[in-house]
């Protein structure tokens, strides 16, 4: 485990780190999740050993430290992550971001670009939406229902932790309370321009990986268009990389392939 301090206040963004070759591979998380527990049975697999590779958590989540007064927003995750980053020595690395850590990724590609050479977005959102939901439902963390902070912190701590069930708890109970809130707030406003936007504009390899099961994509064509890779991975649900290993490790070799 390394770490790096990215605020005036001390915090540090922490990291589990394999040594191996150049160019440095970069793991994100989604939300309440961590990156070792999602990533290290991917990159245990031989496709994906004998790089370097960061498997990071993000400010407020997992072994890094939780600030309460930070925004927590997607700009400030991908602005604090560029900080951890470069202590890290890192520059032109390949990115792999899950879910919420793809729109992070999508907004460090596009604030510090001399960081990232290619970019692999797992089942990341693109959009923002809307209406705020009204009701919380399967597979979502149902944190958009509490629409303040209050009765988040009131109820909605414990409620949401007993409503993702085991496996998704096990790492959200990690994260601070304030920064779960705010950073699940923040993406379901989304970024301006948004995500979609951004990583339609950006000039480097792009790949987004999302499960055979959900059916063709809506924006299959759309993202082709803007020079997207899109790829169904058979065998799994939003969590790719720990549903079906060798498919994600494969798509992201491929993804990666000078």
């Amino acid at each position: 485990m390394l770490s790096a301090q990215v605020l005036p206040d001390g915090s540090r963004v922490r990291w589990v780190e394999i040594p191996g070759a150049e160019p440095t591979r970069v793991y994100v998380h989604g939300l309440g999740a961590s990156s070792a527990p999602y990533f290290s049975a991917a990159l245990a697999h031989p496709a994906l050993a004998g790089h370097r590779s960061l498997m990071v958590d993000l400010l407020g989540f997992g072994i890094s430290d939780r600030p309460q007064d930070a925004s927590y927003t997607l700009q400030m995750h991908a602005d604090v992550l560029a900080r951890a980053l470069q202590q890290a020595g890192v520059s032109g690395a390949d990115v792999v971001a899950h879910s919420m850590g793809g729109a992070v990724a999508v907004a460090l590609a596009t604030s510090h670009p001399w960081l990232v050479r290619r970019l692999v977005l797992v089942d990341a959102p693109l959009d923002p939406v809307r209406e705020l939901p009204t009701a919380k439902r399967p597979g979502s963390s149902g944190i958009g229902v509490y629409h303040t902070e209050k009765e988040f912190l009131d109820r909605g701590w414990d409620e949401t932790l007993d409503f993702v069930g085991p496996e998704w708890a096990a790492t959200m109970r990690l994260a601070g309370p304030q920064a779960l809130y705010r950073s699940a707030m923040s993406l379901l406003r989304g970024t301006e321009p948004a995500p979609r936007e951004s990583l339609e504009k950006l000039p480097i390899p792009r790949t987004f990986l999302y499960p055979a099961a959900d059916g063709p994509r809506f924006d299959a064509d759309r993202l082709a268009g803007a020079g997207v890779a899109v790829v169904a991975v058979p065998d799994c649900g939003h969590n790719i990389m720990l549903d079906n290993v060798p498919g994600f490790a494969g798509a992201v070799r491929a993804a990666l392939r000078d």
